[in-house]
């Protein structure tokens, strides 16, 4: 893998955090909503950031490439360049068109498929979730560090409904349900990006989701791994962020959630 140059975390941060200047500067305005789906939303602030973002790495980063929620093509998800930066320009864009605090921009730099810079930001906590593969993970410059939760039961959990739950809702909500049998609690707070970060940040045990974007998974993946969980896809493989999917945990839950999965699959 090529030397990871400081200019990347420095530029993934300037991006993330911009990104949460324009999004705070609309809360509470009228906004210019739009339909992807019957539920999947989209602003013109997803747009504008998205815009802005891409030019500044074509200015800074010519030769790279950009993965981005709004305006790359389905086929360029299968693509893995030397240099890919992945972008959600509002991660939770239903809850921010909603008014409702829980959304955050989201970036990755990945290096031939893998990610090896990440960015979160959550404006409305102010709180900067970093990490650069091999180095760690951090909340505002802190150290962070997954869960010590051993058991299921003592195991606050957390997912996310696909944009299709409505045409199948037993695969999510027969899931989310055998999980409540099983946990302490489940919740579903609608940002793939900040139920990740949480979970690298000790504030939930795990994570799990289907039906996503690379955009979605890739730098909290990341920020998981390098906060001393670990990461798979739901089946147990590798994880990749173009197969979107995602099981994310402290570690020691990893294997009995994988077991509960397989169970209720079954």
């Amino acid at each position: 893998m090529p030397e990871l140059s400081p200019a990347f975390l420095a530029t993934a941060i300037e991006a993330v955090v911009h990104a949460g200047d324009v999004q705070m500067s609309r809360v509470g305005a009228a906004m210019q909503i739009e339909k992807k789906g019957a539920i999947d939303l989209v602003t013109e602030t997803d747009r504008q950031i998205e815009r802005e973002f891409r030019a500044l790495v074509a200015t800074r980063f010519p030769a790279h490439k950009v993965l981005g929620e709004e305006y790359s093509d389905p086929s360029e998800r299968e693509h893995t360049p030397e240099f890919c930066w992945v972008f959600d320009p509002i991660d939770g864009t239903t809850n921010f068109a909603h008014g409702l605090p829980i959304f955050c921009s989201s970036l990755s730099l990945e290096i031939q498929g893998i990610a090896m810079v990440a960015a979160v930001y959550d404006p409305n906590r102010r709180e900067l979730f970093t990490a650069e593969r091999g180095r760690g993970a951090w909340m505002n410059g802190a150290p962070l560090r997954v869960s010590a939760a051993e058991t299921l039961i003592d195991a606050l959990l957390c997912t996310g409904f696909p944009y299709n739950v409505q045409q199948k809702p037993d695969e999510a909500v027969g899931l989310f349900a055998h999980f409540l049998g099983i946990s302490r609690a489940v919740r579903r707070l609608g940002s793939a990006a900040i139920d990740l970060c949480y979970v690298a940040a000790g504030r939930l045990d795990a994570f799990w989701e289907i039906h996503l974007g690379p955009w979605d998974i890739s730098a909290g993946g990341l920020i998981v791994e390098e906060a001393g969980g670990r990461v798979s896809c739901t089946d147990g493989s590798a994880f990749a962020s173009r197969r979107g999917n995602i099981l994310a945990s402290n570690g020691a839950l990893h294997d009995p959630m994988m077991q509960a999965i397989r169970t209720f699959e079954d």
